[in-house]
């Protein structure tokens, strides 16, 4: 069973960590000391249960399940000192959930029920509620950046990147799929979406391409493909 441990706190995680790794079928892939952390992590090692803390700072834990790419979404056990949370992860479709201290009894039955039956969760994106802000990593700190604030999002090489009305431009650990179904954006094209509220009009040009003027002049390419549905969505004949 290949697990990894998303909490803010140390102990917390090496404790889980310690009790994990008592046990002979389970593999730690790692631990993470935050969200964009754990969403990157999750993305890259596909872990099968994250055991992850409710109350983080700056993203919790619940927000984080709605930033991640629902194809991804493993198995949740979520960790937290507050009881009264429980009712909630349940209602997130969690597939479990242990306060803190952890008791290693409660632990051995949530591992029984994970060997027993190992669902994914892709419930838990569905549920998790429509994103506000997007969370954008740099040097020792993480902006974040709200919906309205952004023109559009572009998928590339290097991964994704959104752009603000202001034209600065910041690398997302989200991608493309999770911002289409989680934001308001539309996708005008296999590589980019467009904050609708921020389109002027969209231009069709003598050489055959369309492309969307944005209020704030920048040129985004429309796809032949999804014209249609895009117009469709803007209300436009």
């Amino acid at each position: 069973m290949k697990v990894l441990i998303i909490d803010d706190e140390l102990p917390a995680r090496e404790e889980i960590a310690r009790l994990l790794g008592q046990e002979s079928d389970i593999e730690i892939l790692g631990q993470c000391s935050n969200a964009i952390e754990g969403i990157s992590a999750i993305h890259r090692l596909n872990p099968e249960v994250i055991f992850l803390d409710i109350q983080m700072p700056r993203i919790s834990g619940l927000e984080m399940l709605g930033m991640l790419d629902p194809e991804k979404m493993p198995s949740v056990v979520f960790l937290t000192a507050f009881n009264e949370y429980a009712l909630q992860a349940f209602d997130q479709n969690a597939f479990d959930y242990l306060l803190k201290p952890i008791d290693p009894a409660r632990l051995a039955l949530t591992l029984q029920r994970l060997r027993r039956d190992r669902k994914p969760s892709a419930a838990l994106f569905t549920a998790a509620a429509p994103l506000k802000q997007i969370p954008c990593p740099g040097h020792q700190r993480v902006l974040l950046i709200k919906i309205d604030d952004i023109e559009y999002a572009t998928s590339r090489t290097a991964g994704v990147y959104v752009t603000t009305n202001e034209g600065t431009e910041h690398f997302t650990e989200l991608t493309l799929r999770t911002l289409e179904e989680k934001t308001p954006f539309l996708r005008c094209h296999r590589q980019y979406l467009v904050n609708p509220e921020q389109i002027q009009e969209i231009s069709f040009l003598e050489t055959g391409a369309v492309e969307i003027l944005t209020r704030h002049k920048r040129r985004i390419p429309v796809s032949r493909r999804l014209l249609g549905e895009l117009k469709e969505k803007l209300g436009l004949p």
